[in-house]
């Protein structure tokens, strides 16, 4: 039915678009609860925890099948990745599992000092789990050390100043989609300060992102001969641009998600840029039949997954009113 490349492609634009979800939806949460520990009114990190507490579960859905979308469809790569990833992986999951705990029981906490500890828990929790991303992907564009199919490296690539640099940006880049977000979910005091916070946190992950793509072309001749192609980067300028300008004049729109919106059109252009350096990867796949079946379940998976994200947010739209804990 579908030529091996083409359901190669297929595949793999299915495991990125899962990807890409993932960092947009999550990110969010993670960079809400990056907020929490830097927030020093209850009322304020109650209305923080409540905005996401409805939704995270299910946006980290996407983090689920992307790996094991990654594991299915290129083995060897997953073989070669995560050996060379193994502490940046366990510690992700081990701060997700403490955000998790920490939203969760954030409420059972006998008193305020308790709950700030556990706030600061969840702040915890979220910062190590966007740096451990970061570092993840600056790894991976990085390059991993590899012969006759098999991680041949010292499983210490990922300390490299490169991946480290990736692992800030992508915490300030949540950071601020997260602000954008209480922007949008809040009022009052609150939406107040995101909507101050916003601006230099524009500014800085845009700069932050500039800085990133420079220094990849200098990785590899590929990297700089791809991103260095005027159709590349003219076009990309252009929309960065136009997206930090649709940003600050969102602001005097009666709509709150806008600046939001902005602020993830800035992260596809960045995931856009990191595929065009990297495609195409050079990685066994799975064999047709095992990617035939895949691609099915990713046309069953992503549009239930999607109508789920959906009704969930639908069900818990509107502004969060702050209260006392």
């Amino acid at each position: 039915m579908f030529d091996t490349d083409w359901l190669t492609l297929l595949c793999a634009a299915a495991l990125g678009f899962s990807v890409l979800n993932y960092v947009l939806l999550d990110g969010t949460d993670l960079g809400v609860g990056a907020m929490m520990g830097m927030t020093r009114c209850a009322k304020q990190r109650r209305a923080m925890a409540v905005s996401i507490l409805p939704i995270w579960d299910a946006n980290e859905t996407w983090l689920v099948l992307g790996g094991g979308g990654l594991l299915a469809l290129f083995p060897r790569a997953y073989a070669i990745l995560l050996p060379a990833l193994y502490l940046p992986f366990i510690l992700m999951f081990l701060a997700l599992i403490l955000r998790a705990m920490a939203l969760e029981f954030r409420d059972h906490a006998p008193n305020e000092r308790i709950k700030r500890v556990v706030d600061g828990l969840l702040m915890l929790g979220s910062v190590v789990a966007g740096g451990c991303q970061g570092i993840v992907l600056g790894t991976l564009v990085q390059g991993v050390p590899h012969e006759g199919g098999q991680y041949s490296g010292t499983g210490w690539e990922w300390s490299n100043a490169f991946p480290l640099f990736c692992g800030a940006v992508l915490v300030v880049g949540y950071t601020w989609l997260g602000v954008c977000w209480l922007y949008w979910r809040t009022e009052g005091e609150l939406q107040q300060r995101a909507r101050r916070l916003s601006s230099g946190l524009a500014f800085l992950t845009v700069g932050l992102l500039t800085v990133l793509v420079i220094w990849t072309t200098t990785l590899h001749v590929q990297y700089a001969r791809r991103l260095e192609n005027p159709l590349v980067w003219l076009p990309a300028t252009a929309m960065v641009i136009t997206l930090l300008a649709a940003f600050l004049m969102a602001f005097r729109s009666r709509r709150d998600f806008l600046p939001l919106f902005a602020a993830l059109g800035v992260f596809i252009l960045a995931f856009a840029l990191m595929l065009i350096a990297l495609v195409p990867l050079q990685a066994a796949t799975s064999g047709p039949a095992t990617q035939m079946f895949m691609l099915i379940g990713f046309a069953v998976l992503i549009p239930v997954t999607l109508a789920y994200n959906t009704f969930g947010f639908r069900v818990f739209s509107g502004k969060i009113h702050p209260i006392e804990d």
